[in-house]
């Protein structure tokens, strides 16, 4: 008979008993996967749509799936403004692509078309992401059909301090100082600022929007973030812009 206070007993019990938990932690993950994959991508609509449309509880997983459905249109650019035609814009994580040259990224856009009238683009939604105070920080800009107003912006973060950085995503009177802000001056483009310090008037500034007390950090890597992403954009634009 085994002696089961010896080494070998115990190695041997501690490896099945390792081996057991993994397989079951792997089935486990896997059989997840498929849902928590569709939980992702349902919150990466929601955002896009959270752009143009304010959504409330009414709005069901069904209700957003066929409004996306219905008036959004997906692809992918590369740095030139080049549309990749093989590249599908749900396997564009922006931000993995974050992590490459500017240049090598792929960078997706979404066209929202008119509710009276399909054939009528109204609004373009692009992406950005980048480094906010504690982690990442990611962002939906939808721009008017003018393709130099901002229309709306939905942040996300993955570890801003709370009732502080947090509030890009929180705080509606934060994020949606956004609104109506130009990209362009001129003929180039000229990202949107958020100041520093909090409670100023920046009505008459085209190009600035008032900061977060307490969370220069967070802002410093929202405009960091901001004025990457419109620059790499910046052929897209310009080309779509060449043909209204």
């Amino acid at each position: 008979m085994s002696n089961k206070n010896s080494n070998s007993y115990i190695i041997i019990y501690t490896c099945i008993l390792t081996i057991a938990c993994g397989t079951i932690l792997y089935l486990a993950a896997s059989f997840l996967k498929p849902a928590q994959d569709a939980n992702i991508e349902l919150d990466r609509k929601k955002k896009i749509l959270s752009t143009i449309i304010k959504l409330d509880k009414t709005w069901t997983p069904a209700k957003v799936e066929e409004t996306y459905n219905s008036r959004v249109k997906g692809y992918v650019v590369d740095f030139s403004g080049k549309v990749l035609e093989n590249v599908n814009v749900e396997t564009v994580n922006i931000d993995a692509e974050y992590k490459k040259p500017a240049k090598e990224r792929q960078y997706p856009v979404y066209e929202i078309t008119s509710e009276s009238n399909p054939n009528e683009t109204e609004f373009y939604v692009i992406a950005g992401s980048g480094k906010g105070l504690w982690d990442k920080i990611s962002a939906f800009i939808s721009l008017k059909n003018d393709l130099a107003t901002i229309n709306g912006i939905v942040f996300s973060h993955k570890a801003e301090t709370p009732g502080l950085g947090a509030r890009i995503t929180d705080d509606e009177a934060v994020y949606s100082r956004y609104a109506g802000k130009t990209i362009f001056e001129g003929e180039n483009i000229a990202p949107i600022v958020m100041k520093k310090g909090e409670g100023n008037d920046y009505s008459n500034d085209p190009h600035a929007v008032d900061g977060m007390s307490g969370a220069t950090k967070t802002a410093i890597g929202v405009n960091d973030m901001l004025a990457d992403y419109l620059t790499a954009y910046e052929s897209f634009i310009k080309s779509k812009k060449s043909k209204i």
